[in-house]
């Protein structure tokens, strides 16, 4: 139960702007074995997209005060994110495992208020997507 708590844990904080690995104990988990692993991409799954979930909350409730002194990101740099978006639309919502691009693009469709259905559906099928290959990979493509 504790490799499933971690797990999801792992996952949800790798989802939201904070630093984390959540690929490495997923892969690690797999890779040792003893676990089910449609189990382990459940629970990895689930607890990435929560926490894109809360990143769409976020950016929900930031969106408000866009334009003050203390808000996070300048005016040029939201202009930037609200015109890649607009450019690739929801669709780039498959995108939400990348790196670096992924978590901010979750904050981004909460902001311009994205349908929280479609944002779930696309945001599950990417990062489900990325875990079945982490899986795939960590158990020699068996």
């Amino acid at each position: 139960m504790i490799a499933y708590l971690g797990l999801f844990a792992a996952a949800f904080v790798a989802a939201t702007l904070l630093p984390m690995q959540s690929e490495a104990v997923l892969g690690t988990l797999a890779y040792r074995g003893g676990h089910p692993l449609p189990l382990l991409w459940a629970v990895a799954t689930a607890g990435n997209v929560l926490g894109s979930v809360l990143n769409y909350g976020l950016g929900r409730w930031l969106a408000r005060f866009e334009g003050r002194r203390w808000f996070p990101a300048s005016p040029e740099q939201i202009r930037r994110a609200e015109d890649w978006y607009r450019r690739w639309g929801r669709w780039s919502l498959l995108a939400s495992w990348l790196p670096l691009v992924g978590d901010p693009l979750t904050v981004v469709a909460g902001m311009l208020r994205e349908r929280l259905g479609l944002f779930l559906l696309l945001v599950t099928l990417a990062k489900g997507g990325r875990y079945v290959a982490v899986i795939w990979i960590a158990t020699g493509w068996n």
